[in-house]
């Protein structure tokens, strides 16, 4: 049982980091920031071609993270594999001593850097869970027997900022019939609402890791309104950045006083840096849920 596994299962407060993959086989900055992250947090999300982006796979690096003793989260995308590839990138995880998997359905591939690809979609998230759920159970999609059947932690994420939200909480119980045991949201910055969506699905009995995505700007909160579905950014925390002198510093007291409001409705948050990584033990600091190392 890996430690995010363990401190989720025990309803104890757990904390990841995501990373991204570099375009290009040097890793040196990716690897410096799991080292960085590895030893604050219970596991290290590794994003799978994210934003439809072409990048160094989510498998692979998630294994050079197993051999630097930290634990990974494998994203596992549906837009670029058919089902053969997917659950053949599954039994590899298993293999490689990577067992958290989120279960995602991925970006479209007009919004990446090769826009002309051919998404594949063969799976949705939903199907995807469910796959990974039979291959727990020695039989794979055909109905086939393995010889040896692994074991996953598996994950999968949500909107709770989404409107209307009751399609959301929907496609949250199919996840869990097939097989999510903890969720990842997407950004959160209003804490009231989070708070409603966390009692709307007090049901589904799996602990949820609220998503901190660290802002860099009031541009970019702007940005987000406009663009991401599912995120707002409340106007009084735009105010806030436009007015800091620092958005470092105020990047990182946003994000701290948003787990401290966080910390008491639900079971842990993902921290989503992106490329702001080197601020995370700031903000954990901020926070209290880690000791400032001494200098």
């Amino acid at each position: 049982m890996g430690k995010l596994m363990e401190r989720l299962t025990a309803a104890q407060f757990a904390v990841t980091a995501e990373i991204g993959p570099p375009k290009g086989v040097n890793l040196e900055e990716t690897l410096r920031m799991a080292d960085l992250l590895g030893p604050l947090v219970d596991a290290v999300n590794v994003t799978d071609q994210q934003s439809a982006v072409m990048r160094v796979g989510s498998l692979a690096t998630c294994r050079l993270l197993v051999e630097r003793g930290i634990e990974p989260v494998f994203q596992l995308t549906c837009r670029d594999r058919n089902r053969i590839a997917l659950q053949s990138d599954l039994l590899s995880a298993a293999v490689l001593g990577v067992e958290n998997v989120l279960c995602l359905t991925g970006d479209y591939v007009t919004l990446g850097d090769h826009p002309q690809a051919k998404p594949v979609f063969d799976l949705d998230s939903v199907s995807l869970l469910h796959a990974a759920s039979e291959l727990t159970l020695g039989r794979d999609l055909a109905g086939k027997t393995l010889t040896g059947a692994p074991a996953y932690f598996l994950g999968a994420t949500v909107s709770p900022g989404a409107e209307p939200l009751e399609p959301q909480i929907q496609k949250m119980e199919m996840k869990v019939k097939a097989g999510a045991r903890f969720f990842q949201t997407q950004a959160v910055y209003d804490t009231e609402r989070f708070a409603r969506f966390i009692r709307d699905t007090h049901h589904l009995g799996v602990p949820i890791m609220a998503g901190i995505v660290l802002l860099k700007s009031a541009g970019m909160a702007r940005f987000m309104n406009s663009n991401v579905a599912g995120v707002n950014v409340p106007e009084p925390l735009i105010a806030e950045m436009d007015g800091a002198k620092s958005k470092r510093q105020k990047s990182v007291e946003i994000a701290a006083r948003l787990i401290n409001e966080l910390g008491d409705i639900c079971q842990g948050v993902h921290i989503m840096p992106i490329g702001w990584e080197q601020l995370v033990p700031d903000v954990l600091v901020a926070a209290g849920l880690r000791e400032a190392v001494p200098t």
